[in-house]
Protein backbone atom coordinates (compact mmCIF):
# COMPACT_ATOMS: atom_id res chain seq x y z
CA UNK A 1 0.00 0.00 0.00
CA UNK A 2 1.70 3.20 -0.93
CA UNK A 3 1.74 6.22 1.50
CA UNK A 4 -0.37 9.44 0.77
CA UNK A 5 2.46 12.41 -0.87
CA UNK A 6 2.95 15.06 1.23
CA UNK A 7 4.17 18.22 0.24
CA UNK A 8 6.90 20.24 1.37
CA UNK A 9 7.33 24.19 2.06
CA UNK A 10 9.92 25.74 -0.36
CA UNK A 11 10.77 29.13 -1.07
CA UNK A 12 10.63 30.30 -4.76
CA UNK A 13 13.10 32.32 -6.54
CA UNK A 14 11.33 32.75 -9.69
CA UNK A 15 13.48 33.67 -12.79
CA UNK A 16 13.56 34.49 -16.41
CA UNK A 17 15.16 31.31 -16.99
CA UNK A 18 14.70 27.41 -16.38
CA UNK A 19 17.40 25.85 -14.33
CA UNK A 20 17.86 21.89 -15.59
CA UNK A 21 18.70 19.24 -12.60
CA UNK A 22 22.48 19.44 -12.77
CA UNK A 23 22.86 22.94 -14.65
CA UNK A 24 24.51 25.44 -12.52
CA UNK A 25 23.01 29.10 -12.83
CA UNK A 26 24.72 32.54 -11.36
CA UNK A 27 22.53 34.52 -9.47
CA UNK A 28 23.08 38.77 -8.39
CA UNK A 29 21.38 38.70 -4.95
CA UNK A 30 19.62 42.30 -3.95
CA UNK A 31 16.39 42.30 -2.66
CA UNK A 32 16.23 41.95 0.97
CA UNK A 33 13.92 38.99 0.53
CA UNK A 34 16.43 37.12 -1.34
CA UNK A 35 19.63 38.19 0.80
CA UNK A 36 17.67 36.84 3.29
CA UNK A 37 16.73 33.44 2.13
CA UNK A 38 20.00 33.02 0.97
CA UNK A 39 21.48 33.77 4.54
CA UNK A 40 18.71 30.96 6.10
CA UNK A 41 19.66 28.32 2.69
CA UNK A 42 23.69 28.47 3.55
CA UNK A 43 23.45 28.50 7.16
CA UNK A 44 21.09 25.39 7.05
CA UNK A 45 22.25 23.72 4.04
CA UNK A 46 19.08 24.22 2.48
CA UNK A 47 18.11 24.32 -0.74
CA UNK A 48 15.33 26.59 -2.44
CA UNK A 49 13.16 26.06 -5.66
CA UNK A 50 13.87 28.12 -9.06
CA UNK A 51 10.79 28.52 -11.55
CA UNK A 52 10.53 30.24 -14.96
CA UNK A 53 8.14 33.27 -14.21
CA UNK A 54 4.68 33.29 -15.62
CA UNK A 55 3.46 36.07 -15.09
CA UNK A 56 5.18 38.82 -13.87
CA UNK A 57 9.54 40.28 -12.79
CA UNK A 58 12.11 38.87 -11.37
CA UNK A 59 12.47 41.95 -9.45
CA UNK A 60 9.50 44.15 -7.56
CA UNK A 61 6.16 43.03 -6.91
CA UNK A 62 6.10 38.87 -6.28
CA UNK A 63 5.63 36.90 -9.75
CA UNK A 64 3.86 34.01 -10.55
CA UNK A 65 6.03 31.06 -11.09
CA UNK A 66 5.03 27.93 -13.61
CA UNK A 67 4.10 24.64 -11.93
CA UNK A 68 6.72 22.73 -12.06
CA UNK A 69 10.78 24.07 -10.77
CA UNK A 70 14.12 22.48 -9.80
CA UNK A 71 15.67 22.62 -6.75
CA UNK A 72 18.51 24.99 -6.44
CA UNK A 73 21.10 24.16 -4.04
CA UNK A 74 24.03 27.15 -3.34
CA UNK A 75 27.38 25.58 -4.11
CA UNK A 76 29.67 29.33 -4.67
CA UNK A 77 29.31 32.53 -3.25
CA UNK A 78 30.95 36.11 -3.78
CA UNK A 79 30.74 39.42 -3.13
CA UNK A 80 30.75 41.15 -7.32
CA UNK A 81 33.00 43.96 -8.25
CA UNK A 82 29.39 46.04 -8.65
CA UNK A 83 28.90 45.51 -4.51
CA UNK A 84 26.69 42.91 -4.75
CA UNK A 85 25.98 39.29 -3.74
CA UNK A 86 26.47 36.47 -6.50
CA UNK A 87 25.71 32.96 -5.88
CA UNK A 88 26.10 29.95 -7.92
CA UNK A 89 23.69 27.51 -7.78
CA UNK A 90 23.48 23.66 -8.99
CA UNK A 91 20.12 22.75 -10.02
CA UNK A 92 19.15 19.10 -8.15
CA UNK A 93 15.50 17.71 -7.44
CA UNK A 94 12.72 18.73 -9.60
CA UNK A 95 9.11 19.31 -8.28
CA UNK A 96 5.86 20.52 -8.91
CA UNK A 97 4.10 23.24 -6.99
CA UNK A 98 0.71 22.67 -5.53
CA UNK A 99 -0.05 26.16 -4.42
CA UNK A 100 2.01 29.12 -3.00
CA UNK A 101 1.47 31.84 -0.78
CA UNK A 102 3.81 35.45 -0.16
CA UNK A 103 5.05 35.82 3.30
CA UNK A 104 5.34 39.62 4.60
CA UNK A 105 8.00 40.61 2.63
CA UNK A 106 7.51 39.79 -1.09
CA UNK A 107 9.16 36.01 -0.68
CA UNK A 108 6.92 33.12 -2.23
CA UNK A 109 6.61 29.96 -0.88
CA UNK A 110 5.13 26.69 -2.45
CA UNK A 111 3.83 23.74 -1.17
CA UNK A 112 5.39 21.41 -3.25
CA UNK A 113 5.71 17.74 -4.29
CA UNK A 114 9.32 16.51 -5.24
CA UNK A 115 9.12 14.69 -8.68
CA UNK A 116 10.55 11.05 -9.17
CA UNK A 117 13.73 11.70 -10.93
CA UNK A 118 14.13 10.19 -14.41
CA UNK A 119 15.30 6.01 -14.67
CA UNK A 120 18.87 5.60 -16.23
CA UNK A 121 17.97 5.09 -19.29
CA UNK A 122 21.42 5.21 -21.99
CA UNK A 123 21.16 6.67 -24.99
CA UNK A 124 19.23 5.32 -28.35
CA UNK A 125 20.78 4.60 -31.35
CA UNK A 126 18.24 7.32 -33.27
CA UNK A 127 19.55 9.91 -30.68
CA UNK A 128 23.59 9.30 -30.95
CA UNK A 129 23.68 12.64 -33.60
CA UNK A 130 22.38 14.66 -30.17
CA UNK A 131 25.23 13.13 -27.85
CA UNK A 132 28.00 14.19 -30.60
CA UNK A 133 26.62 18.05 -31.01
CA UNK A 134 26.37 18.04 -27.59
CA UNK A 135 30.09 16.95 -27.13
CA UNK A 136 30.82 19.64 -30.03
CA UNK A 137 29.12 22.55 -28.16
CA UNK A 138 30.80 21.45 -24.75
CA UNK A 139 34.21 21.84 -26.36
CA UNK A 140 33.48 25.22 -27.28
CA UNK A 141 31.44 26.43 -24.45
CA UNK A 142 33.46 24.96 -21.88
CA UNK A 143 32.04 25.63 -18.45
CA UNK A 144 31.06 23.36 -15.78
CA UNK A 145 30.42 20.09 -17.51
CA UNK A 146 33.19 20.15 -20.68
CA UNK A 147 35.57 17.75 -18.51
CA UNK A 148 32.37 15.41 -17.89
CA UNK A 149 33.31 11.53 -17.98
CA UNK A 150 32.23 9.14 -20.85
CA UNK A 151 29.42 7.59 -19.26
CA UNK A 152 27.33 11.00 -18.63
CA UNK A 153 26.84 11.09 -22.32
CA UNK A 154 25.49 7.45 -22.19
CA UNK A 155 22.52 9.06 -19.90
CA UNK A 156 19.62 10.42 -21.70
CA UNK A 157 18.51 12.47 -18.60
CA UNK A 158 22.05 14.28 -18.44
CA UNK A 159 22.40 14.35 -22.37
CA UNK A 160 18.90 16.27 -22.63
CA UNK A 161 19.24 18.39 -19.67
CA UNK A 162 22.77 19.80 -21.02
CA UNK A 163 21.22 20.27 -24.53
CA UNK A 164 18.45 22.43 -22.87
CA UNK A 165 21.00 24.35 -21.67
CA UNK A 166 23.76 25.24 -24.44
CA UNK A 167 20.92 24.93 -27.46
CA UNK A 168 19.06 28.59 -28.44
CA UNK A 169 15.83 27.11 -27.41
CA UNK A 170 12.57 29.66 -26.21
CA UNK A 171 11.77 29.85 -22.51
CA UNK A 172 8.53 27.71 -23.27
CA UNK A 173 10.78 24.85 -24.84
CA UNK A 174 12.87 24.32 -21.89
CA UNK A 175 10.04 24.23 -19.75
CA UNK A 176 8.30 21.69 -21.41
CA UNK A 177 11.57 19.91 -21.34
CA UNK A 178 11.96 20.04 -17.63
CA UNK A 179 8.53 19.17 -17.07
CA UNK A 180 9.14 16.08 -19.50
CA UNK A 181 9.73 13.23 -17.24
CA UNK A 182 10.50 10.65 -20.68
CA UNK A 183 13.77 11.47 -21.19
CA UNK A 184 13.96 9.82 -24.81
CA UNK A 185 10.54 12.15 -25.38
CA UNK A 186 13.21 14.96 -24.55
CA UNK A 187 15.55 13.90 -26.86
CA UNK A 188 12.76 13.28 -29.84
CA UNK A 189 11.61 17.19 -29.26
CA UNK A 190 14.89 18.04 -29.39
CA UNK A 191 15.82 16.70 -32.98
CA UNK A 192 12.41 17.67 -34.29
CA UNK A 193 13.06 21.41 -33.14
CA UNK A 194 16.67 21.65 -34.26
CA UNK A 195 15.50 22.12 -37.97
CA UNK A 196 13.99 25.60 -37.08
CA UNK A 197 17.32 26.81 -34.87
CA UNK A 198 19.11 27.52 -37.13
Amino acid sequence: MSLPLSTIALPLFPLRTVLMPGGVLSLRIFEPRYLDLVKRCARNGEGFGVCLIEDGHEAGAPARPTRVGTEARIVDFAMREDGLLGIAVEGERRFRVCTTSTQADGLVVAEALWLAAPPRLRVRPEHSFLVDLLKRMLERAGGAHAHAEPASFDDSDWVSCRLAELLPLALDQRQHLLEESDTAARLDALLRWLPLLA
